[in-house]
């Protein structure tokens, strides 16, 4: 039996990439900056701006803008992307006749990005890594690589239902915590004694309530504003929780159901572009018209009530419809935009973002560390929610000009070529040859 030569094994090389891919990856990775900015320089209020006060003006619009059109749907694009790319990978390394070495190749490849995402969380400081749960979902998923892309489609809207009850669970616990704990406030009010049981209640509603005090959102801002191993110790908790709890307990509904539609949708060709035009004007259109829809239903009702923990419980249960819509609009319009050509130099610019998408996801994080913590200027908890677009702004900025410029001297970006050299267990060619 004749084996595959050695040297075809090797990284997908530059004249066999998807262009669409790499530019809806860039746009992706962007994106998710746009929403991890709020995690990484502000503390507790990702989903509630008025823990900090910043439920008016600018702050609140800002907020706005990103639920509407950016939460969730720039994770969905991105997690989408991997689950694709694990069927690119996999079909040009059988296609080469690397025969069981795609498996080793596959594997070692998903085990040092494991390692990546713990060097992420644990060095450069970002408890809100994704590396690591797409590693752990990965080692899962070659398995399914040759299944019908109806199954995973089908596969991925099941756990996606999963997330939809589980949100509707939570809905009910916030409920009867509210119904108990007004009951019990209702006593009070009347001079009833109280049982232990609903003291109890009336103290978890008025805590949910009154959510973070001033004295524990500047205990929040002070230890982040301190030394590298200060700010270790304050995230190891929640790096923990991200790690473990967290997987299981959203993860696995939010990306690994992404992920297989994705992979649905590679074996579709939706993402190279292959499908007509109509279809992604179909995408754009009813993506946008339910997403929106949706989106801005849960946006005024949470506005309308003041952020009220049990409204924000409740409209976590159309979460899932509306930000899958939206991510199906954005694919719409990037692939419509890709298919035109328009903006050819900017197009190029998010494909280079898009091929050093691990250099450059990284770098949000070493320069977020740099800019908040207490090793750095110790802006944490310091700026505004509108603030902050200054800070992402200036990386989009940087990134999207020193992308291509790098790739025009090398082949990868420092992060994809060291994973590639340890996945291939040899050091891959880094220059390009003039």
């Amino acid at each position: 039996m004749s084996t595959p030569d050695e040297g075809a094994l090797k990284p997908i090389g530059e004249a066999s990439r998807i262009n669409s891919l790499d530019f809806v990856r860039g746009v992706a990775l962007l994106g998710i900056l746009l929403m991890n900015i709020n995690g990484m320089g502000l503390p507790y209020s990702y989903e509630d701006p008025s823990i900090l006060g910043h439920d008016t003006g600018w702050n609140l619009r800002i907020w706005i803008v990103n639920e509407l059109l950016f939460e969730g749907t720039m994770r969905g694009l991105f997690s989408m992307l991997f689950g694709a790319g694990i069927i690119l990978l996999t079909t040009r390394q059988e296609a080469s006749g690397a025969g069981i070495r795609c498996a080793d190749i596959y594997y070692r490849r998903t085990l040092w990005l494991l390692a990546f995402g713990l060097g992420h969380s644990w060095v450069l400081l970002w408890f809100g890594d994704i590396l690591y749960p797409y590693a752990l979902f990965g080692l899962m998923l070659f398995p399914l690589r040759n299944c019908r892309p109806r199954y995973l489609l089908l596969a991925g809207l099941v756990l996606l239902c999963g997330a939809t009850f589980l949100h509707y669970r939570g809905y009910e616990k916030a409920y009867e915590l509210e119904s108990a704990g007004l009951e019990a406030k209702s006593m009070t009010a009347s001079g009833e004694a109280l049982s232990s049981e609903q003291s109890e209640s009336l103290e978890a509603y008025e805590k949910a309530l009154r959510k973070q005090t001033p004295e524990e959102l500047e205990k929040a801002i002070a230890s982040r504003n301190s030394d590298y191993i200060s700010v270790l110790k304050s995230y190891s908790a929640l790096i923990r929780m991200f790690q473990t709890t967290m997987v299981y307990d959203k993860w696995v509904w939010d990306i690994l159901s992404v992920m297989l539609i994705g992979m649905a949708f590679f074996k579709w060709g939706i993402f190279s572009g292959e499908r007509s035009s109509r279809f992604y004007w179909l995408c754009l259109i009813v993506g946008y018209a339910v997403g929106l829809s949706v989106n801005a239903f849960e946006v005024a009702q949470r506005i309308s009530s003041e952020f009220d923990p049990t409204v924000m419980a409740r409209m976590k249960i159309s979460y899932d419809l509306g930000r899958m819509a939206m991510t199906i609009g954005h694919i719409g319009l990037l692939l419509l935009i890709a298919k035109s050509g328009i903006l050819a130099f900017m197009q190029r610019a998010l494909a280079a973002v898009g091929r050093m998408a691990l250099t450059n996801y990284l770098m949000h994080s070493v320069v977020a560390g740099i800019v908040f913590y207490g090793y750095g200027f110790g802006l944490y908890g310091r700026l505004e929610r509108f603030e902050l677009l200054y800070i992402v702004i200036g990386i989009w900025i940087f990134q999207l000009i020193a992308s291509p410029i790098w790739l025009d001297s090398f082949r990868y970006g420092p992060a994809e070529w060291l994973w590639r050299s340890l996945t291939y267990m040899k050091l891959q060619p880094f220059r390009k040859r003039n």
